[in-house]
């Protein structure tokens, strides 16, 4: 349904009288009255039941409203952002592996704000869906988990290291072993950044330890959910755990094997992409300690 037809309509709803959903609309009245008379005969039927004071949706177009509630949210949002892509203006899209979106990017939104790249848009996905919004240009730039010391991603990207952080296996305090003796663990799938580096750790174990998959998923922060409810222990970014290891809620696993240095590294495509991906690469490398301070 059209944008305007949408606005038209939500008008009178909350006016609840032709006339002052005119006055909201900036028309006169008989011009509106018309408007809503062609969306009547477009859609083929009356919308309004135009007896009663104030004016109300007929009971059969009534389960309409929340529908067309959302969809004028989703296309405003989306006429927002072609207009500021027709106009280049300051909004930037970051795409943000799920634990980084909820440690390291507040810092990073804080240097780019301060710089007028304002809104800053935050999409969270695993690391082959944040470079498939960078590819799609459904993101500008992508920060993302990567093993320390390993080359750079192929195929046209570019990527610059901006923080460090360690995969390293937590648990709650009270948890205990099994009666088998075997370790209760939460295993992230194969498929996913996090599920082959920690496939890789659980093949270096110490001598005697043995694990018990209690459950899996490929969400880093319902891993961290189930460490801290005392399900199992959990391999997880050291920047989303740091405070709940001050406090005492989670503590390092030693007989677990050892830790995974990690990269925390910034990627765009090469050549720098669109205008505003160029200006927040720069700014995010430019920011030194608005950001770094809060990177592990």
């Amino acid at each position: 349904m059209r944008h305007d037809w949408i606005a038209d309509i939500l008008a009178v709803i909350d006016s609840g009288s032709f006339a002052r959903a005119a006055e909201l609309r900036n028309i006169t009245q008989s011009a509106f009255t018309r408007r809503i008379d062609a969306i009547e005969a477009q859609l083929g039927g009356p919308l309004f039941d135009r007896r009663r004071r104030p004016v109300a949706l007929l009971p059969a177009a009534r389960t309409l409203e929340r529908s067309l509630r959302t969809a004028m949210q989703v296309q405003s949002g989306l006429l927002q952002e072609a207009a500021e892509v027709a106009s280049g203006s300051g909004s930037i899209t970051l795409a943000c592996q799920h634990a980084i979106s909820a440690t390291v990017s507040p810092g990073i939104v804080r240097a780019l704000s301060g710089a007028g790249l304002e809104p800053v848009r935050i999409r969270s996905g695993n690391r082959d869906e944040c470079l498939v919004m960078l590819l799609s240009g459904a993101a500008d730039l992508v920060i993302s988990y990567a093993v320390r010391d390993t080359g750079p991603e192929t195929g046209g990207f570019e990527e610059r290291c901006i923080g460090h952080d360690r995969l390293m296996p937590v648990a709650h305090p009270g948890l205990s072993r099994r009666p088998d003796g075997r370790l209760s663990v939460v295993a992230y799938p194969a498929d996913v950044f996090f599920g082959g580096l920690v496939a890789e750790l659980w093949l270096d174990l110490p001598e005697g330890v043995l694990l018990h998959r209690r459950a899996e998923t490929a969400l880093t922060l319902a891993a961290y959910r189930y460490a801290v409810e005392g399900l199992a222990v959990a391999w997880l970014p050291e920047a989303l755990v740091a405070e709940d290891i001050r406090v005492g809620r989670l503590h390092r696993v030693a007989d677990a094997g050892p830790d995974l240095a990690l990269e925390i590294r910034m990627i765009r495509l090469a050549g720098g992409g669109r205008e505003r991906a160029r200006r927040g690469w720069d700014v995010i490398l430019d920011a030194g300690g608005p950001v770094s301070e809060r990177l592990p």
